[in-house]
């Protein structure tokens, strides 16, 4: 088994955006550590043959859902935060339209396109994670990119950028 360290330096990337496009750019970065804490603590019983990326991205899908609890407990202090340019390289400063489409998708469209195309999970393991088949883990997904084609060619048309 490689040493931690390394598979932090090889999937943190990867678990940083899925935590991103699952979580949002506010929350991504506290889901990604406690992520990678609750893997440090886990990592002795690791089998060898264990699918390294799978058990990082369901670690990561289970502090998503416990950060999604807690901001559904936190109070709403301001009605609109006002939107500040950023140089960080998060999704909102990618392209705004598209952080808003992939933000409007369903919980599990996102999770599932989060999973596929950016941890590139293949849909049995997403449905391993999500809960549910093979199949609905592919459909969620297909649904969520077709929605996102849809939304996304939608704003920027309207955008004048397409």
């Amino acid at each position: 088994m490689k040493p931690f360290e390394q598979i932090v330096d090889e999937y943190g990337p990867m678990v940083l955006r899925v935590c991103r496009a699952v979580l949002g750019p506010a929350d991504a970065e506290d889901a990604w550590s406690e992520t990678f804490l609750a893997a440090l603590r886990a990592f002795p019983e690791l089998t060898e043959d264990a699918n390294v990326e799978a058990w990082l991205v369901t670690i990561a899908h289970r502090k998503a859902v416990d950060a999604t609890r807690a901001t559904a407990r936190r109070p709403v202090m301001v009605e609109r935060v006002p939107e500040r340019p950023s140089t960080t390289g998060r999704p909102e400063d990618w392209d705004g339209d598209l952080w808003a489409a992939l933000r409007a998708l369903p919980t599990k469209q996102r999770m599932a396109v989060a999973y596929h195309y950016l941890a590139g999970l293949p849909y049995a393991e997403i449905a391993a994670i999500l809960g549910g088949s093979t199949d609905a883990a592919r459909r969620a997904a297909a649904d969520g990119i077709k929605t996102l084609r849809t939304t996304y060619r939608h704003a920027t048309s309207v955008g004048g950028e397409a």
